[in-house]
Parts: structure tokens; sequence; C-alpha cells
């Protein structure tokens, strides 16, 4: 079946939903399928991974919301759901999620497996996003992105982001900046900084990228071994690391000319007075041959 939602846990584990009604679970080292679920009666609309990966959340339109054991590998509850949704997802903390059908998001706690609050908006939701474990940012069928608090459910603030629908959000947090990024029907992709202790001002554009692409989705890779390693890279101070190269080269030159001269040395030192003095008549007769001919 069509592929509808894929999420990775960490980097060794990747879960994908598809038409078929299945949640397969895949290792990324071999790309190898671990197991195969029949999560639902029709399509996996969408999936969510618990941070601890214990747990797994998934929405199909059988209209059900089933939670998954991924220890074990089996379904752990099933609550039926009045209509289909199509969006699920848990917040940082793991404490509560949330599921999306049309235009309501119903906010869901943990520990009760209740709905705490419902947001509604004008629009149908096409993404969302946790900002903290309180706030999230939610995006529909028109230019506005708003962020809502999950406890009282009001609007904090909105603010228009694009020309025409956006189609998906993401957030990251980087050397302390809360970084939003956006993706519309315009062709857009844009990235905006957030300040969390003004949460109701308008978030400032950071930069934005043409694609010339009608735009479904978003993805934003993080490049952590690189950053690990520009960290480290300047904490080592530039004139050590100039200091290491050089010894390097030195170290390097050095054997290898100590070497050849070594071998070039010992086959001086085999030629004896004497034997020069045997080998001179021999190469004055060979040159006096080699102009002959």
């Amino acid at each position: 079946g069509t592929i509808t939602c894929l999420e990775f846990y960490g980097t060794a584990h990747l879960l994908s939903g598809a038409e078929d009604g299945l949640i397969c679970i895949w290792n990324t080292k071999r790309w190898e399928c671990l197991k195969s679920i029949k999560a639902h009666k029709g399509h996996v609309t969408s999936l969510s991974i618990h941070p601890s990966g214990k747990l797994a959340l998934s929405v199909g339109t059988d209209k059900t919301l089933r939670t998954w054991n991924l220890v074990e590998g089996r379904s752990a509850f099933i609550k039926n759901l009045k209509q289909n949704a199509h969006i699920i997802k848990w917040s940082p903390d793991g404490e509560r999620y949330v599921t999306v059908t049309t235009n309501k998001v119903d906010i869901y706690k943990l520990d009760t497996a209740s709905i705490t609050g419902t947001i509604t908006t004008e629009k149908r939701v096409s993404s969302l996003r946790f900002i903290t474990d309180s706030i999230l940012a939610i995006a529909g069928d028109d230019e506005i992105i708003r962020f809502y608090s999950c406890d009282s459910q009001k609007c904090l603030c909105e603010f228009k982001a694009h020309e025409n629908r956006i189609k998906d959000i993401y957030s990251f947090e980087k050397e302390g900046q809360h970084v939003i990024v956006t993706a519309s029907s315009d062709g857009y992709i844009k990235m905006w900084s957030l300040d969390l202790n003004k949460i109701k001002d308008v978030p400032s554009l950071l930069c934005e990228v043409n694609t010339k692409a009608r735009l479904t989705c978003l993805a934003v890779w993080l490049d952590q071994a690189s950053e690990m390693k520009e960290n480290s890279d300047k904490a080592a101070t530039s004139s050590q690391a100039n200091e290491d190269e050089k010894s390097s080269i030195v170290r390097k030159n050095k054997v290898f000319w100590t070497d050849k001269s070594d071998k070039t040395v010992k086959r001086k030192r085999k030629i004896t007075p004497e034997k020069q003095k045997l080998e001179a008549p021999l190469r004055k007769k060979k040159k006096k041959w080699n102009s002959s001919a």
C-alpha cells in the first residue's frame, strides 16, 4: 500500500504506516523489516512514537486510536473515535498527546487517556508541532500560523507566514534559539526565530527560499555529528592544531628521507677505496666501447 506516514526513533529504527493498514518497524542499518503489525482495518493515517520508545500511537480510517507496546510488538489499547483522525502527536515530555480531526484538535492526558481540552480552528488543520510541552503551533489550510496553550486552549499569537496554504511546520532548538520552519503551497520554505519569553510577539523571519515547487511536506535534518566536531575543533586552539600538523609532516618526512639516506650511505660504505681503483679501468673501457659503437 501507499506509504502515508514515517517517523524515526533515534538513528536505529524507523516506523512506517501505509494504506494497507500495516505498521512496519525497520532497522536503518540494513533496512530490514523487523516486524509488520496489522494496525488498522482501513488506512493508517498517522503515527507517533513516545519519547521513551516503548509506546506508539496510531490513527486510521477505521475511526480508532490505537496504542502499541513496541517492546512486545502488540496492541495495548484501542479507543473508538467519532470521526477519522488524520494527525496524532506526542508532546516532548510524553505526558500528553493530541489528535486532529479536520479542524478540531483534541488534547489527551496520558494518565487518564481522556480529553482534557479541545482547540477548534476555522479551517482544516494541515500540520501541528509542539513548541514546548504546553505550547502548540498549528498550521491550517490558510496562510496563518497560530500558537495555542494546551492548558487553557487559548490562542497566544497568530501571524501571516505565507501567501498560500501552509502544508507543514517543524520546530527545533539550536544554541538556545527556538526556530520554526514552514512550507507552503506557494513554494516557499521559511525559517522563523521564536522568543518564548515573548510568545505573544510575532516571530522574526530568519531566511526564506523559493523552491518553485508545490510543497506538500517538510522534514528537517540536524547534523549533530558535524556540530559536535565543529565545537570540538573550536575548543582546540588553531596554533596547537598547526603545531600538530607540522610535527606530523616532519615525522613523515623524517622517516621517508632517513630511510632513503641510510640506504644510500650503506651502499656507499660498501664501496671501498681498493674497489674503486679496480672499477676505474673497467669504467674507462666501457666508455670507450660505447663511444666506438
